[in-house]
C-alpha cells in the first residue's frame, strides 16, 4: 500500500502528519505536484513534480494508482476516480471517501458549479482549516493505517 497525495493544495500541516506516519510506519509516501516542494530527507518521501496544466496531477496519480493505495485530496472528481479503481480516498479534513457518499458529493459539487456558472452568488466555501481539523485528518489516517496493521 503507497499513500499518494494531491499536493498542490495539501494543507503544510497535513503534509508534515503524513510524513511522519510514513517514516513511523514504512510507508511509501508520494507528493505529486506542479510545484517542487520542501520534504524532509527520507527513504520513505518522494515527490513526483509534473506539468502545469487543468488535472495533471490528478491524472498522474491515478495512472500511478493500484487498488489499495490512499490518496489525500479535497478533490472530488479525483476520489471518485480513485474509489473507482480500487483506491481509498481521504480529504485533508479527514473525510474518508466511500461508494456509499461519493456520489452525492459529486452531485451537489455539479450543482454548486451549475449555480455559479448561471450567475448565481454562491457566499462561502470551506472555512479556514482548523486545529479541530488538523486533528480529525490525523485520527483518520492513524485508523486508515491501523487497518493496514501500519501502526508503527
Amino acid at each position: 500500500m503507497k499513500i499518494w497525495v494531491d499536493a498542490d493544495a495539501c494543507p503544510v500541516v497535513v503534509r508534515e502528519i503524513l510524513f511522519r506516519a510514513a517514516d513511523r510506519t514504512c510507508t511509501q509516501l508520494t507528493l505529486v505536484a506542479n510545484q517542487l516542494l520542501n520534504t524532509p530527507s527520507s527513504p520513505n518521501i518522494k515527490t513526483l513534480q509534473v506539468a502545469r496544466g487543468f488535472d495533471v496531477a490528478d491524472d498522474e496519480i491515478i495512472e500511478r494508482l493500484d487498488a489499495g493505495d490512499l490518496v489525500i485530496t479535497s478533490d472530488i472528481p479525483l476520489a471518485a476516480e480513485v474509489i473507482n479503481k480500487g483506491g481509498q480516498a481521504l480529504s485533508p479534513r479527514g473525510e474518508m471517501f466511500t461508494t456509499e457518499n461519493i456520489k452525492a458529493r459529486l452531485n451537489m459539487r455539479d450543482f454548486l458549479d451549475t449555480m455559479r456558472a448561471s450567475g448565481v452568488q454562491i457566499d462561502g466555501g470551506p472555512s479556514a482549516f482548523s486545529q479541530r481539523d488538523k486533528q480529525e485528518f490525523a485520527n483518520s489516517l492513524d485508523r486508515f493505517l491501523a487497518k493496514f496493521g501500519l501502526e508503527g
